[in-house]
């Protein structure tokens, strides 16, 4: 009896290369023995739709697209009393979810990894109500993904976000912040913050440091704290790109649960895309509450 697959994929994601792989995409799945549903997203929040509809009996729910698709796979996913195995072909501008998981970003290796893949736990974010795959962030530059026009990544890839980045530096301005989490507490004013379970986020590595394991039911959480001066940016950036380097201005902590409170409704970033703005934020990680379909070592090679 073939397995259940439901395939959602986003056709406009990236430089929508999937419209020229689709084919052998469903290939690698049929060889695999399975019977491929297919939905094409037509709108915001249709693949957690479909996947809320139509994903309860099957066995595997494979996702194509950036790291928002995802996210609403998951989300998805995650309202089921049993949840399906979840495979993920890369399709978006930087795709920080299949770095951190050694997912492959070549389409058809990404799908062979899935077939040929091992179920392995991955901790998921719950954010007030909602969910995050990977990474929930408020402050400067963190809206950048979502307000940089399709268009323009569609052409450029990752440079367009640096581009919509430096349109917005005159507008950086810190926020106060009481952060309590199940360890430690904080208040301050910062720039940035961000609640993650990732080894890339926005295309840079090693933010959270080399040692981050994303299935043991801790998150990484990373504050930048308000320069009094210019000169001490170089300082801060130096601590977030290079491992090893430290500054006073850059605060990390491990976490399970996190509460922040602002002084007025402050945007959140949920995987790259609009999160709200809110006064309270509770974080709670939801340890190991899906399974991912990933190589545990090289695919081999073929003769």
């Amino acid at each position: 009896m073939d397995k259940k697959m439901l395939f959602v994929f986003n056709p406009l994601s990236g430089k929508a290369q999937i419209r020229t792989k689709l084919m052998d995409i469903l290939d690698v799945f049929v060889k695999a023995g399975y019977h491929v549903e297919v939905h094409v997203t037509q709108r915001a929040l249709d693949a957690k739709r479909v996947v809320e509809e139509r994903g309860y009996d099957m066995d595997l729910i494979v996702g194509s697209g950036g790291d928002g698709t995802l996210n609403e796979v998951v989300s998805g996913v995650m309202g089921m009393e049993r949840r399906p195995y979840i495979g993920y072909i890369p399709a978006g501008t930087t795709n920080d979810f299949a770095a951190s998981h050694k997912i492959p970003r070549n389409m058809i290796q990404a799908a062979e990894s899935i077939v040929m893949g091992t179920a392995c736990p991955v901790d998921i974010g719950k954010f007030n109500e909602r969910y995050f795959t990977y990474v929930a962030a408020f402050g400067a530059f963190t809206d950048v993904p979502y307000k940089t026009p399709r268009e323009i990544k569609a052409v450029l890839g990752h440079p367009a976000y640096i581009l919509e980045a430096a349109k917005s530096l005159g507008n950086i301005k810190a926020q106060h912040i009481v952060m309590e989490t199940d360890t430690d507490s904080y208040e301050g004013d910062v720039l940035v913050g961000m609640v993650s379970n990732a080894n890339q986020i926005a295309g840079f590595k090693g933010l959270n440091g080399k040692n981050v394991r994303l299935d043991d039911g801790r998150f990484e959480v990373l504050l930048v704290e308000n320069p009094q001066n210019i000169l001490q940016l170089p300082d801060v950036v130096a601590s977030l790109l290079q491992n090893g380097h430290q500054s006073k201005l850059v605060r990390h902590f491990t976490a399970s649960r996190a509460k922040f409170r602002f002084e007025k409704a402050t945007e959140w970033v949920l995987d790259g895309e609009f999160g709200g703005k809110r006064k309270e934020v509770i974080i709670e990680n939801c340890c190991r509450a899906i399974y991912v379909m990933k190589m545990t070592h090289a695919l081999p090679k073929k003769s």
